[in-house]
C-alpha cells in the first residue's frame, strides 16, 4: 500500500505512523535492490538539495549527497563555517530563503528546536540529519538492518539492547523507533543516563497500542538476555568536553560491549551495531588521547563490531534516497 509523504518534513520518528515508517523502510528496501541491479531510475534531475551541517559529518553527508546524486539531484553544502545561521541571520530567515532557491532542506546540528523552526518556515520538505535530541535517518537505516541479519524475524519480533549513554540522540531514537514497531527495547545504562522521563512516558503509551516492549534498566545481565542485537555508541557526544571522559569511562566501563556481554545473551547469532564513530583503537587522534590518558582497555571492544557499521551505512545512503524521492 503506498502513502502519499509528498512534502512532508522528516524531523523524528514520533511524526509518522508505523504503516508510514514501514512503508519508508520497503522503499529503502526496493531502492538499494535496484541500486545493485542497475535499474535505480533518477526521480529528481533537476532537483537542488541544501545540505545544512551544524556538526561536522562523515557518514551522514556522503548519504545525503551520494543519494541526491544517484537520483539525479543536485546539492549545496553548507558547513559549520560557511555560512550566517544564527550568527548574522535567524533559523526563520534563513529557511524563508533557502526554501525559495531549493527544493529540499537536510540539516544536521543542534536542538530539535532549530530543525523544526527551519521546517516551519522553509515551504520545502526538511529532513533532520541529526540534532541533539533525535537522530531518524540512522535509526531507518538501523532497522532495515536488523530486518536483513535478523534470521528472517520481523521487527516487532525483534530483541534488541542499546548500552551506554541512553538518554543521547541514538538512545532516544531508538526507543521512539521501537516503541512505534513494536520493538523488545532495552536501554541498559547508569539511571543518570536514562531518557527524559517525559519521553519514556510517550513511548510507553505508544507501546500500549503497538505492543512493544520497553526496558529500562542498570543489570547487564538482565537487559542482554536472549537479544538478537546489541547496540552501542559513544559514551561522550559531540560538542561535550574532554573533561568528562574520565568520569563518564567508570561510570560506564560495566556496559561496555564485550565477549563477556556477548556470552551473555545466550544467542549464538547475536549481532553487535554500533552507529559510529567508534574508538576501538589508537589510531584517531581522540582515540590516541584517550588511550593515553586511560589506557587501551578504556577503548576496545570486539572487533566484529565493524561488521555490521558499513551495512547500516548503505542502508542510510538508501534511507536518505527515499527521503528525497517521496518528498516530491
Amino acid at each position: 500500500m503506498a502513502y502519499n509523504l509528498r512534502n512532508r518534513n522528516f524531523l523524528k520518528l514520533l511524526d509518522f505512523t508505523p504503516k508510514e515508517i514501514q512503508f519508508l523502510l520497503d522503499m529503502s528496501k526496493e531502492l538499494k535492490a535496484a541500486k545493485y541491479a542497475g535499474t535505480e531510475q533518477k526521480k529528481l534531475v533537476g532537483k537542488n538539495i541544501a545540505l545544512i551541517f551544524e556538526k561536522a559529518s562523515t557518514r551522514t553527508r556522503c548519504a545525503f549527497e551520494v543519494a541526491a546524486f544517484d537520483q539525479g539531484a543536485q546539492v549545496s553544502y553548507i558547513g559549520p563555517s560557511g555560512s550566517q545561521i544564527g550568527h548574522k541571520e535567524s533559523m526563520k530567515d534563513t529557511a524563508r530563503v533557502l526554501g525559495r532557491m531549493y527544493d529540499g532542506i537536510e540539516y544536521r546540528g543542534f536542538g530539535q528546536e532549530i530543525v523544526e523552526e527551519l521546517g516551519a518556515h522553509a515551504g520545502v520538505p526538511v529532513w533532520n540529519g541529526l540534532t541533539d535530541e533525535f537522530h531518524p535517518t540512522q535509526i531507518l537505516a538501523d532497522f532495515l538492518t536488523m530486518l536483513e541479519h535478523g534470521k528472517g524475524k520481523q521487527l516487532h519480533q525483534i530483541k534488541f539492547a542499546y548500552l551506554g549513554d541512553a538518554r543521547n540522540n541514538m538512545g532516544n531514537s531508538l526507543m521512539v523507533g521501537a516503541a512505534k514497531m513494536g520493538m523488545d527495547i532495552r536501554l541498559v545504562a547508569p539511571k543518570a543516563f536514562w531518557p527524559e522521563q517525559s519521553l519514556v512516558d510517550e513511548c510507553l503509551t505508544i507501546a500500549q497500542t503497538t505492543g512493544a516492549t520497553i526496558t529500562l534498566t542498570e543489570d547487564v545481565q538482565a537487559g542482554v538476555n536472549d537479544c538478537d542485537f546489541l547496540y552501542t555508541d559513544v559514551w561522550v557526544s559531540m560538542g561535550e568536553s574532554a573533561e568528562a571522559w574520565e568520569e563518564r569511562i567508570a561510570l560506564m566501563k560495566p556496559y561496555q560491549v564485550n565477549m563477556a556481554m556477548i556470552e551473555a545473551t545466550g544467542n549464538k547469532n547475536v549481532k553487535f551495531m554500533h552507529c559510529l564513530p567508534a574508538f576501538h583503537d589508537d589510531q584517531t587522534t581522540i582515540g590516541k588521547e584517550i588511550a593515553d590518558k586511560y589506557g587501551l582497555n578504556a577503548l576496545r571492544s570486539p572487533m566484529m563490531c565493524l561488521s555490521l557499521n558499513i551495512q547500516s551505512f548503505l542502508m542510510k545512503l538508501r534511507t536518505a534516497c527515499i527521503l528525497l524521492k517521496r518528498s516530491w
